[in-house]
């Protein structure tokens, strides 16, 4: 079992930057690759940023390319997303997940998920 709890949403102003956190804890970290996801009410869950566990494999959402960032530090447990230039359709509940194998885009294809974190983009 991984348990994963995300922290750093809030409210920001367009153009405007959060870091989002996922901290996980139980089986060892270093063996799951990490994605980030994001949902707005009435729609399905989208993949936003994915990295593999020794982070050789970085992948983005086209809509997030250029502002965001995703990193991972093993010896803390935890992966980041650094969001940049924030727009207000980046405005969702984002979602950290964790999977075995490498990084795919399907949010089925994950095993363990955070609670959520609320971020709100105004105009």
């Amino acid at each position: 079992q991984v348990q994963l709890v995300e922290s750093g949403g809030g409210l920001v102003q367009a153009g405007g930057s959060l870091r989002l956190s996922c901290a996980a804890s139980g089986r060892t970290f270093s063996r799951y690759a990490m994605g980030w996801f994001r949902q707005s009410p009435g729609t399905e869950r989208r993949f936003v940023a994915g990295i593999s566990w020794g982070a050789y494999t970085i992948n983005y959402a086209d809509s997030v390319k250029g502002r965001f960032s995703i990193s991972r530090d093993n010896a803390k447990n935890t992966v980041y997303l650094q969001m940049n230039s924030l727009k207000p359709e980046d405005t969702a509940v984002y979602y950290c997940a964790a999977r075995v194998a490498g990084v795919v885009e399907s949010h089925t294809e994950y095993d363990y998920w955070g609670q959520g974190t609320q971020v709100t983009v105004s105009s």
